[in-house]
């Protein structure tokens, strides 16, 4: 494995840790924190980065085209993009209302992020290597099962109150 292909695989990982710390944070302390923008910025930064240096293996390989993976993936940067900047507008004007519907985006924006994330997981990974409509439709089943369990405990929360 070359050292670009594990740095990429490094920073985008460090980009999954990051972003799914600061959203499920975010989450549980039903309040926008400082740390938690830090960390929408952090995943933005790693994400970007990785995206980078795969995009110039993938340029340097020989590789053509631009798929549902590379369109994903830059769907998912510029979504990752606006999540920062509203996470920053929001912290700094503290208004109850605009946090409790950015709560809402934020995890919306990392269900997203998680399938071109997932899909470059099994299409990229060689012991597992599935042809990509495969893979885009196993992270989009990953994903809504991710939705299901979070929309399904977002209920059962708020009807206990």
């Amino acid at each position: 494995m070359s050292f670009e292909l594990i740095a990429a695989s490094a920073a985008i990982t460090l980009a999954l840790v990051f972003y799914t710390v600061g959203v499920f944070s975010e989450r549980r302390s039903s309040s926008l924190k400082l740390s938690h923008v830090i960390m929408f910025w952090c995943g933005l930064v790693f994400d970007t980065t990785g995206t980078t240096i795969m995009t110039n293996i993938a340029q340097t390989s020989g590789a053509t085209g631009f798929g549902i993976h590379a369109i994903s993936g830059l769907l998912a940067i510029i979504l990752m993009l606006v999540h920062a900047i509203w996470a920053t507008a929001t912290y700094i004007r503290r208004n109850e209302r605009a946090e409790k519907t950015f709560h809402k985006f934020s995890t919306l924006v990392w269900l997203l992020w998680l399938i071109p994330y997932i899909i470059g997981m099994l299409v990229g990974i060689p012991m597992i290597h599935l042809q990509t409509v495969c893979a885009v439709g196993t992270a989009t089943l990953v994903v809504a099962a991710f939705a299901f369990f979070l929309l399904r405990r977002g209920a059962a929360k708020h009807s206990d109150k």
